[in-house]
């Protein structure tokens, strides 16, 4: 197992997420309003959870803390996404293609995640060394 590689390729998909965390805060009207798009109830208090999960998650999974707990987290945050925002099948022509794409390249992103998620232990939550990483990662 080359250790380089899966160290940047972990910190890669949580700067995935971390970066459009941010995002979250500082577009949020836009971002409020696609979700809105999507009849999803309950937009902006969902936006701001998954805001501060996707900064918190990615900062983890950057740092390699609670690995593989955050990597099966974001498994299911990306399927979540992935059926009720990017659902091609049920969409006009002109969104078909964008929409397929971006279903398709979170599909690419749930397998990093996965083969992240079975190189990490895992490790029980406490508070007493948390702030170390984890040792396979």
């Amino acid at each position: 197992m080359d250790k380089f590689s899966i160290t940047l390729g972990r910190f890669l998909l949580g700067l995935y997420f971390f970066v459009p965390g941010l995002r979250k805060f500082t577009e949020s009207e836009k971002m409020e309003a696609y979700m809105q798009s999507h009849d999803i109830a309950f937009a902006p208090e969902l936006l701001w959870f998954a805001g501060a999960v996707s900064v918190v998650g990615g900062i983890l999974l950057m740092s390699g803390r609670h690995v593989k707990i955050v990597a099966y987290g974001f498994v299911v945050y990306v399927l979540l996404v992935n059926f009720m925002l990017h659902n091609f099948w049920s969409m006009s022509d002109d969104m078909v293609a964008r929409e397929m794409q971006n279903f398709v390249k979170n599909l690419g992103i749930m397998a990093g995640l996965l083969v992240v998620a079975g190189y990490a232990s895992l490790r029980r939550p406490s508070l007493d060394g948390w702030w170390k990483s984890d040792k396979s990662l």
